[in-house]
């Protein structure tokens, strides 16, 4: 979720035409000017600007000269550079203490302060590169708010990441917990997020590369943060598979995926490698011992002991061979190592394992493997230490606790939600409940907090302080799977009849559920499982979609909810699959009124006529080239089929006002049909009015605010603007900022002043509506973005994707 700053758009088109207006009869500024008559803008029209050395100047006015003194009425003093809009406004200098609302002062040691307020709002103009603009809501931007000619512009644009719900952890190499402060780091596709599950407060860092986070580890005194990616990186050519930081935050060990066969180990605050060497197995998991000499690597019949000290009296100026010793495994050659961690504490001299099969191993510092113990599981993936504890990931959501010293069994924590969990239910452990395996764990030595990452994509944060009395602190559950659509509940003249709370937002997925989230739910809606999700709808008895696998249906597969739609009214919701089926879904209870068997592959497509077309409508349409037409007012019965693509249709639109309703569709066969429908006693039926081919495959479209324009997202990266009643081209704009790949889609935000497009470069942009001009470029998802949509309040845009 990106938070979306702009003081321009809150004016308004009407606002901005006025300021353009009153720009072009009031600036006097001439090209290169120098002089102060020449360099002095003001609105008022009786205005005496007078030079160097000035007395005195009217409310109003404003000079780009050091030396001018600008005095108002009432205003005892202003310093260089100020101005402001407001005739009754008082304008104090440097070390001010008031300043009304609506006011700007480019000098840097000025605050601005509005009446009980520390914000500034909208209407501002600066053309000095260090000046900080601060709006309503706004951090800061730098100059270009207006422009200099005689139009107005809207130049800058600031963009925030907000939040971001979800995780792509794939084992305890993404997982990484901060030994001083609790903070917690986990991979979000191209972003790291760092949560404080006290506060469930984020902070975000964004791969510059654009590139996937594969591998993540903080430093053992929590100053950095080391991490790998899915990508041709320094010295690995296919990517990194885990990274560490030795105990004395000296030196980082990477090692490659399997292809790369490498392992690198890093003078970091040098950038050199002082040692390198080949492994010929894939690796899983590394961890350093406690006195830094050596470090162990474990994976696919593979338990290795690399020795730091006996490289390092090898090396004098260049990288050296790493020196490695592989475990003596004995019986367990043939095993899968998935987890490895170093002893600590009395137990420093051990190295513990764990097997895909399930056993926990200890080897000595003769790197003999000499005790082991059956976790009683039918798999394990991870283990995290501490120095009274060994905690072993198992399936089922088991998390087993044993004692370093003996491999004692010491107790099992508390599993986590069962599969298909009701959100507005206590906790629920029933007999015969499926549970979801633990897929990665950390540590946090200093608070003794437990994070466990379990494979339906939940994230949990135990207390462990007392392991035989655990408490949750933290817990969220997250998509599993591709996540194809997105809609935003819609905002209702009567508030009581809403279904959902204000700044609501569904999301649906291949991992067949629906799910409601609200980042700042009100009490009533909140639950024991997750902050900011409300409730899941899971479509289907197959908890097993719930679960990420290896060979997990997303894109290739046919599991899965494709689209969304939610009703004019927020009563329905409907809900297209993958497989043609329609569901709706009434949203007071979640409950399925209706299921139809609508088409023969997926549907692409939902939409609901609007209010003021007079009717209720539901037009869904398909990789199957077909349109249907359904009324709601006769529980969703079939009027219409409409056939005129010859290729999968991407989007269709209604508009229109009653009775003239209209209904405008693209897809692939590079053709938009405009349909026009003429009321009959059955109900209202669609014929074709205008027909259009491009040139070009349209992938997308959506309505302008006055919805007489549809804006089509186009597969050579240009938006087409369409009048929707003539079928004409209006213009055609730019809709990306790069030269490469295809346009996906596009949105229109609410007030009509911007659209959001994505590309299939993986990137979103967002222009102005009018200018075409790219105001911001927007990254961080590591798969194309499947949907886009602006919050009501057009303050958030919330994209999804198949990066989940």
């Amino acid at each position: 979720m990106a938070e979306v700053s702009d003081p321009e758009k809150r004016r308004g088109a009407a606002g901005r035409k006025s300021q353009q207006s009153r720009r072009k009869r009031t600036n006097n500024r001439g090209a290169g000017a120098s002089s102060l008559n020449a360099g002095c803008w003001c609105e008022l029209s009786e205005c005496r600007v007078l030079g160097a050395g000035a007395s005195s100047l009217n409310a109003g006015c404003w000079c780009e000269l050091s030396e001018c003194r600008v005095l108002g009425a009432g205003a005892s003093s202003l310093n260089a550079g100020c101005w402001c809009e407001l005739s009754e406004c008082r304008v104090l200098g440097a070390g001010m203490s008031s300043l009304n609302a609506g006011c700007w002062c480019e000098v840097s040691e000025c605050r601005v302060l509005g009446a009980g307020a520390s914000s500034l709002n909208a209407g501002c103009w600066c053309e000095l590169s260090e000046c900080r603009v601060l709006g309503a809501g706004m951090r800061s931007l730098n100059a270009g708010c207006w422009c200099e000619l005689s139009e107005c512009r809207v130049l800058l644009f600031q963009v925030t990441l907000e939040k971001v719900l979800g995780i792509s952890t794939s084992s305890s190499s993404g997982l990484t917990s901060d030994p001083k402060s609790g903070l917690i780091a986990y991979p979000a596709g191209c972003v790291i997020v760092l949560l404080h599950p006290k506060t469930n407060k984020q902070s975000h860092i964004v791969n510059a590369s654009r590139k996937p986070f594969s591998a993540l580890a903080f430093s053992h005194d929590g100053k950095h943060l080391v991490t790998g990616e899915v990508a041709e990186v320094q010295s690995h050519k296919y990517g990194v598979s885990c990274v560490a930081f030795s105990t004395n935050n000296c030196y980082i060990v990477s090692v490659g995926y399997q292809h790369d066969m490498t392992v690198n180990v890093w003078d970091w605050r040098k950038g050199s490698i002082i040692a390198s060497n080949k492994v010929s197995s894939r690796v899983s998991a590394v961890s350093f011992s406690q006195d830094n000499s050596y470090f162990v690597t474990a994976g696919n019949r593979h338990v290795k002991f690399w020795y730091l000290d006996a490289s390092k009296e090898r090396r004098v100026n260049s990288t050296v061979p790493l020196i490695g010793r592989s475990g003596l495994l004995g019986d367990h050659k043939n095993s899968v190592f998935s987890g490895v961690a170093c002893g600590r504490g009395p137990a420093a001299s051990s190295t513990y394992c764990i097997t895909s099969s399930g056993l926990l191993c200890r080897f000595n510092s003769s790197r003999q493997l000499e005790a082991w113990v059956d976790l009683k599981t039918s798999s394990a993936s991870c283990l995290a230490i501490s120095e009274d504890f060994i905690f072993c990931g198992c399936a089922d959501g088991a998390i087993r606790a044993f004692s370093p010293s003996n491999l004692q069994y010491v107790t099992t924590l508390h599993r986590p939600h069962r599969l298909g969990v009701d959100l507005t239910q206590s906790l629920q452990h029933s007999p015969g409940a499926q549970y979801p395996d633990t897929l990665a764990l950390t540590f946090d030595p200093a608070s003794r907090h437990l994070t466990c990452v379990y494979n339906d994509h939940s994230v949990y944060v135990w207390d462990v302080k007392d392991v035989r009395n655990v408490g949750k602190l933290y817990s969220a559950l997250y998509h599993s799977s591709c996540v194809w659509s997105i809609e935003v509940y819609p905002e209702l003249l009567d508030a009581s009849q809403a279904c959902l709370p204000p700044s609501s937002f569904l999301t649906c997925s291949s991992d067949n559920t629906v799910r409601l989230w609200n980042t700042d739910p009100p009490i009533a809606y909140r639950n024991l499982y997750s902050n900011d999700l409300l409730r899941i709808v899971y479509v289907g008895e197959n908890m097993q979609h719930l679960q990420a696998e290896g060979g997990e249906a997303g894109a290739d597969g046919k599991a899965g909810i494709r689209v969304l739609g939610v009703s004019p009214d927020g009563k329905h919701l409907a809900a297209g699959d993958r497989c043609g089926n329609l569901r709706i879904f009434g949203l007071e209870f979640l409950d399925e009124l209706v299921k139809i068997e609508a088409h023969d592959s997926e549907v692409l497509c939902l939409e609901f006529s609007p209010i003021s077309t007079g009717v209720k409508l539901l037009a869904s349409a398909s990789r199957d080239r077909l349109i249907h037409v359904f009324n709601l007012e006769k529980n969703y019965s079939l009027e219409q089929t409409l056939s005129d693509h010859s290729a999968s249709i991407t989007a269709v639109k209604f508009t229109g006002e009653s009775p003239e309703v209209r209904m405008v569709s693209c897809g692939a066969d590079k053709s938009i049909y405009f349909q026009t429908a003429e009321q009959t006693a059955e109900g209202p039926l669609f014929s074709r009015s205008h027909h259009v081919v491009e040139k070009t495959t349209l992938y997308d479209m959506d309505l302008d605010s006055t919805r007489t324009h549809v804006a089509i997202a186009c597969q050579d990266r240009n938006i087409r603007v369409y009048n929707v009643e003539t079928g004409k081209l209006k213009k055609c704009l730019k809709g990306s900022s790069s030269d490469e790949g295809a346009l996906l889609k596009v949105q229109m935000d609410p007030s009509g002043s911007f659209f959001a497009t994505s590309c299939s470069d993986k990137n979103i942009s967002i222009f102005d509506y009018e200018s075409g001009e790219c105001v911001a470029t927007l990254f961080g998802h590591s798969e194309i973005v499947t949907c886009m949509r602006f919050s009501q309040d057009c303050k958030h845009l919330i994209t999804v994707s198949g990066d989940r």
